[in-house]
């Protein structure tokens, strides 16, 4: 079951994504699209291997950052910014260079909060980055990242693949909270474009 919600989603972002390219080579200052667009990849990332989702990660990352030029204050844009600097922090092993990225998550999820105060989501993205550093730092200690890096099944004993299975099952627990609710948006907002406009006012 797992499976198939796996693949469901797998092609529901994948179509979000080409249908944001397609609006893109129409309008490419559609702040709201290149939103959508940067949410997809950010989706889609969680299905790749480390290296390819790193660079799935970038690619989000500045279809992001063109959203904001054309529209600064756009608060589900610095959000989303937050969750690409965030899951991109995970992936990367070595403790300060990761620190950078949330770093940055903390100041995308910042300006988000200023820019719609009553936003719960972005409230508790605020207060779960702050704990970030400690569990990145956890979760590399347990050798998470050499495992994903490795990719193919372990040689050795089953015990290994199990740990290896723990370590994947922690990996989507911690991006789950990031992943799901970008998930939400990135669907709203592609819902949202699909809408037929609405009838014009009668005539007076």
């Amino acid at each position: 079951m797992d499976m198939q919600n796996d693949f469901d989603r797998l092609l529901f972002f994948e179509h979000a994504r080409k249908t944001a390219e397609a609006t893109y080579n129409e309008n490419p200052r559609d702040a709201d699209n290149l939103t959508r667009w940067g949410g997809a990849l950010l989706e889609l990332s969680q299905f790749q291997n480390v290296p390819d989702s790193k660079k799935m990660i970038q690619d989000a990352i500045s279809k992001l950052e063109e959203a904001l030029i054309v529209d600064p204050k756009k608060h589900d844009t610095l959000w989303c910014l937050g969750n690409a600097h965030t899951s991109h922090a995970f992936l990367i092993p070595d403790r300060d260079e990761a620190k950078g990225y949330f770093d940055k998550a903390s100041l995308y999820f910042q300006q988000a909060v200023v820019e719609d105060p009553t936003n719960e989501l972005y409230r508790k993205s605020l207060e779960v980055t702050a704990k970030a550093p400690e569990l990145h730092m956890e979760i590399h200690k347990h050798g998470f990242a050499q495992q994903a890096m490795e990719g193919g099944p372990s040689t050795s004993s089953g015990a290994k693949t199990a740990k290896k299975k723990k370590s994947s099952d922690l990996k989507y627990d911690i991006l789950g909270w990031v992943i799901l609710a970008v998930g939400i948006v990135a669907w709203v907002g592609f819902a949202k474009s699909h809408v037929p406009p609405p009838p014009p006012p009668p005539p007076r």
